[in-house]
């Protein structure tokens, strides 16, 4: 989730068929979206974008596994090697487990986040000032005091930052009050600068203790899991998302069904990972079988296996995207309906991981499903009109104006809504969002 549009560090840049470059390439920029032949120059050399990259340049950062390769001077190169994706159309797979309680949260909900330990360009708005529209309310975020520490901390933004600020115990009293009405408040946990690695056992157990303590402090109804940059990655061989054994991802496992057992039943889980963390994963996992690729790519998967039985919705951010390759082998960008209901259709349909047909991530349940976007040009990369997003839920749920993409999940009558980043851009910008794609999402 980007903390704003200059500070997003969320870009994607994805080279599909890298080709030399012959002269000097456009200079690389931190703001822009490479999709394909994909080079950029810097410092008089050229480079070839051999994967995925978050926001990082090619000059810093060439050589290592994140992506750009050197070409030398401008002017001289070689071409990267590309992959081939799969060729395989996934079958549709009825999802087998039980749904969690999620008493409170309506069929199709609408989810925002809320902009509570820092200033983002937006405005602060106090949590009773809520429109009684946003069904589950993200607190962003809880940030760790050290990326490996598992000590998870969130307060209040100081008055210094944000004007206008409750006090804690107006806080907490219109959280209550909120909860009292319905609806879910989460604390979500790490956004674009809150790395957050549980290499350990014992940051494992940090991680659930501050973060109950959290929970308790504010009476929260649970958690929200956006974990991104290099948060979450897979050591090499590690290739089966059923079984995983990277430290990082075998204790986020963990301490999620921990938080689960402590608060039980009513315990609310969402997820929000990027596309590059789920979707990728169709095409490649890990560092791959002979390694040399981004060892995140699709990282989210063994954590959304393991905690399928409990998990209440994930909701991908399908923005700050490079283009994805979707169940029909084509790609997909963001700009419209299409990369909604592509990216979308594939967590309700299953698909093989990196093209593997033994190896099948399960479909998720209709109702644990939800999809991002932003609420506006200013809260990040990908916005569509109310229009394009209205024509993406609809084709979802009952199977109408889909455009050029038919979803292999069929209908989905029961698919749970919208996420919004956030709903302090809602609001600056006469909320759109909420009056516009909330009322049609409930109206289904």
């Amino acid at each position: 989730m980007a903390v704003s549009i200059a500070a997003a560090g969320t870009t994607f840049y994805l080279a599909s068929s890298a080709s030399a470059a012959t002269a000097c390439a456009p200079a690389w920029s931190a703001t822009a979206v490479y999709v394909g032949g994909n080079s950029a120059s810097q410092n008089g050399h050229n480079y070839t974008a051999k994967w995925w990259t978050q926001n990082e340049s090619p000059a810093t950062h060439s050589g290592q596994w994140d992506v750009w390769a050197d070409n030398g001077a401008c002017g001289g190169g070689t071409t990267p090697p590309t992959t081939s994706p799969p060729t395989t159309t996934p079958p549709t797979t009825a999802p087998t487990t039980a749904p969690p309680s999620t008493t409170g949260i309506p069929k199709h909900a609408l989810i925002g986040y809320l902009h509570s330990s820092f200033a983002n360009g937006s405005g602060y708005l106090r949590m009773a000032d809520v429109p009684a529209d946003w069904d589950i309310i993200d607190l962003a975020f809880g940030e760790p005091t050290s990326a490996t520490s598992g000590d998870i901390r969130f307060t209040l933004c100081p008055a210094t930052e944000c004007p206008g600020v409750e006090s804690e115990a107006d806080f907490k009293a219109a959280i209550q009050a909120k909860r009292a009405a319905g609806k879910k408040v989460l604390l979500s946990i790490g956004g674009a600068n809150g790395q957050v690695q549980l290499t350990t056992t014992a940051a494992r157990d940090t991680f659930v203790s501050s973060v109950s303590a959290i929970i308790d402090k504010w009476g929260l109804d649970g958690v929200d899991i956006d974990f991104e940059g290099h948060s979450l990655s897979l050591n090499t061989g590690d290739t089966d998302f059923k079984n995983p054994t990277t430290p990082v991802i075998v204790n986020l496992i963990s301490a999620l069904k921990s938080l689960k057992a402590r608060y039980g039943a009513n315990f609310v889980l969402t997820m929000a990972p990027e596309t590059f963390f789920v979707q990728l994963g169709y095409q490649y996992y890990g560092s791959g079988p002979w390694g040399g690729q981004d060892p995140r790519a699709g990282s989210y998967l063994p954590v959304i296996y393991a905690v399928r039985d409990f998990l209440t919705i994930l909701h991908v951010q399908d923005y700050n995207s490079g283009s994805i390759m979707g169940l029909d082998n084509q790609y997909h960008s963001m700009g419209g309906a299409d990369f909604h209901i592509a990216m979308t259709d594939m967590l309700m349909a299953g698909f093989p991981v990196a093209g593997n047909t033994a190896n099948m991530f399960p479909a998720l349940r209709e109702d644990q499903v939800a999809f991002g976007a932003p609420s506006s040009v200013s809260a990040g990369n990908g916005y569509v009109a109310p229009a394009a997003v209205q024509q993406a839920v609809g084709c979802l749920v009952n199977g109408s104006n889909c455009g050029g993409y038919t979803p292999r999940s069929g209908t989905n009558p029961n698919f749970r809504g919208l996420m919004t980043w956030s709903i302090n851009w809602d609001k600056y910008y006469g909320w759109e969002f909420q009056n516009q794609n909330g009322k049609y999402l409930k109206s289904l």
